[in-house]
């Protein structure tokens, strides 16, 4: 069975909700899935599955990784996710100018490190409605996709 591991990190409960989400419908497709909250989590832990995904939001003006997850972004430069697929989805606030940009800017890291992106990034204003739930959906069937190439 697929094996997916998503590590979050949520302000307001609307990240860890996506999170829930993608959980969910993975499951629903036959995957066996783990969620983390950022803090329990390391870089290295997403060794040991097969789909490795990030939630997140992004925070203030400057479009800034959440405080509790930079030392994880960081530590992403020590693990080799050659092999991996990998997916990043998350919320933001439209009113700010760097819309969800801590979505892109995780998505980067894990191409930076060897990651095949398994499927176009999700980005929510503030919390899912039932687009975004749709959304969701297929970042999740094109993450199983992926995986069976």
């Amino acid at each position: 069975m697929a094996s997916a591991l998503i590590v979050y990190a949520s302000l307001t409960g609307n990240t860890e909700e996506i999170a829930d989400i993608v959980a969910d419908q993975l499951e629903a497709l036959g995957v066996d899935v783990e969620v983390k909250e950022c803090s329990q989590a390391a870089p290295e832990d997403f060794l040991e599955y097969d789909m490795n995904i990030i939630a997140t939001y992004t925070y203030g003006t400057d479009g800034d990784l959440p405080d509790e997850f930079m030392d994880f972004y960081e530590e992403m430069e020590d693990v080799d996710f050659s092999g991996k697929i990998a997916g990043v989805v998350g919320s933001g606030d439209t009113f700010y100018e760097y819309y969800c940009k801590a979505v892109d800017d995780f998505e980067e890291q894990f191409k930076k490190f060897g990651a095949t992106i398994g499927a176009e990034n999700v980005k929510i204003d503030l919390n899912a409605e039932e687009e975004d739930i749709a959304n969701l959906q297929k970042f999740s069937e094109a993450m199983v996709a992926a995986l069976e190439k």
